[in-house]
């Protein structure tokens, strides 16, 4: 399984470390990329954008994801007095200043994380709700075979015990689930990068 432990993500030199001390490392993926080279990582975010979003995934972690929003519409878990800019602040008011002239990063409707940050070899994405302040970043890294990977790390900040217990209860379906399938997802993706990325731009310039 590509789950890595915590230490392959905290012992990097990435620069989401500077400002997020105060969330905790819940997951650590990887994601198999051969014949990555350190200049690959824009080609691959462009690649896994042009898979689509939410809508695109398979029928099961579609319908996983149905219920989420159900329950969180009807208990309130995703108000915006609940989000980003309202609950929590964003992490862009966090960074120092040449990562914040740094490009963002693209956001799309049908994905609810929104674009922190976006590096040469890092980038950033956040979601707040009732539950949970999370952080998903992407980073490029060479792995033991000298081909460089694509690893993420979903950093939490739980809202008290209730999101504490809302992470344990959803841990299941994000192991058994959520994340083989876009591990299958993005991988093929990088195998397909070229036409991906093409399409990409092709619908970009619509």
């Amino acid at each position: 399984m590509p789950r890595l432990a915590e230490a392959t993500h905290t012992e990097q030199p990435w620069r989401i470390h500077e400002f997020t001390s105060d969330f905790s490392v819940e997951d650590v993926w990887s994601f198999r990329t051969p014949g990555a080279g350190p200049d690959d990582f824009p080609t691959m975010l462009a690649a896994m954008q042009a898979t689509g979003g939410l809508e695109k995934q398979p029928r099961l972690v579609r319908s996983l994801f149905a219920i989420r929003w159900k329950l969180g519409a009807l208990l309130g878990w995703d108000k915006p007095s609940a989000g980003v800019g309202a609950r929590v602040a964003s992490l862009r008011d966090r960074l120092p200043g040449d990562v914040r002239d740094a490009p963002r990063g693209t956001d799309h409707e049908s994905m609810p994380l929104k674009a922190v940050y976006e590096l040469d070899m890092e980038s950033a994405r956040e979601l707040a709700n009732k539950t949970v302040h999370t952080v998903m970043h992407l980073g490029w890294i060479q792995g033991a075979n000298g081909d460089y990977e694509l690893r993420m790390a979903v950093l939490v900040k739980p809202n008290g015990r209730f999101g504490r217990l809302y992470m344990a209860a959803i841990a299941p379906f994000r192991y058994l689930i959520v994340y083989p399938a876009l591990t299958r997802r993005w991988e093929q993706a990088w195998r397909d990068r070229h036409h991906a990325a093409a399409a990409y731009e092709e619908g970009k310039s619509r």
